[in-house]
């Protein structure tokens, strides 16, 4: 069967919309009554089977889920475990429906730490992103889910630092996902565990430590100061994290950073525009954060 390299599903006449950051691929695609027919069909047996074909594996739904997507999708763990035992470190793992997500995505969507290990110790690679560009890892810190980011974390040392850097679409990467969301246990594994701390976001040079004042979080701010963010990085505009406390209601932030921050580094540097800088940001509609401009 031939599958389209976008879609890893079966070639469609006509091309299915994708929406960015949309999770419920497949969930309407079939009634609880036609998915319950589909698994009994399956008929899935390691001894009827042989590990060349097994008929459920062609199956793909009009949103591009496999059997497998559907069973993680409706929570049918025993279906979903036969599924992944018969098909350890076979391509099957690794489709990826027409929002670009791997049943791995979906467990992780869903809340499944059992089939994410199960998963990840079959062979489903970590590193693959969704339309948005987010790996698996990337959706547990978005959600702030530590038990799945315990989990692939675990189970993912051989490709853990490329996948702690790796930025989305949007440009944030694991780090500033917890961070933008507000998640210190995620944001302090994450250092931990390698992440860079002064790690660059690609929409406008702001670091974890940016996003935090932007945030008004000063618990976020005290932390990423006490695992040693360097408060005298400049975004892309020129900008310390100081700079952004101007105009903003949090004095505690203010104090914090004042002392830190070099002398010749805290008046605001002279820009055409300050409202460039703010302009920048193309955050996806749940990274979305109140930003105050300068002077205001």
């Amino acid at each position: 069967m031939d599958y389209d390299s976008d879609t890893a599903g079966p070639k469609q006449a006509k091309a299915l919309p994708c929406q960015e950051d949309r999770f419920d691929s497949g969930l309407d695609s079939m009634k609880d009554d036609e998915l319950a027919s589909e698994f009994e069909d399956m008929s899935v047996d390691a001894h009827e089977h042989t590990e060349e074909y097994e008929p459920w594996r062609s199956a793909v739904t009009e949103d591009g889920d496999t059997p497998l997507h559907l069973a993680v999708i409706h929570e049918a763990t025993e279906h979903a475990l036969q599924m992944i035992k018969l098909s350890h470190n076979h391509p099957f793992l690794n489709l990826q429906n027409h929002q670009r997500q791997t049943a791995l995505h979906l467990a992780v969507i869903t809340e499944q730490p059992q089939l994410v290990e199960r998963l990840l110790k079959a062979g489903c690679d970590p590193r693959l992103a969704d339309n948005s560009g987010n790996t698996p890892l990337h959706i547990a810190c978005k959600k702030g889910s530590l038990t799945c980011f315990s989990v692939l974390t675990q189970n993912c040392q051989r490709h853990l630092t490329s996948i702690v850097s790796f930025p989305n679409y949007s440009g944030h990467n694991c780090l500033h996902l917890a961070s933008i969301n507000g998640f210190i246990s995620l944001v302090e594994n994450l250092v931990q565990l390698g992440a860079d701390i002064n790690a660059q976001e690609q929409c406008s040079g702001r670091t974890a430590l940016h996003l935090a004042v932007d945030l008004q979080n000063p618990t976020l701010v005290r932390c990423l100061l006490a695992l040693g963010a360097n408060v005298n990085c400049l975004n892309y505009g020129g900008f310390t994290a100081y700079h952004l406390t101007y105009g903003r209601q949090s004095d505690e932030i203010r104090h914090q950073l004042y002392e830190q921050t070099a002398q010749e580094l805290r008046e605001l540097p002279e820009s055409e525009s300050d409202e460039s800088d703010m302009e920048d940001l193309d955050l996806s509609e749940d990274e979305l954060y109140d930003d105050i401009k300068f002077g205001k």
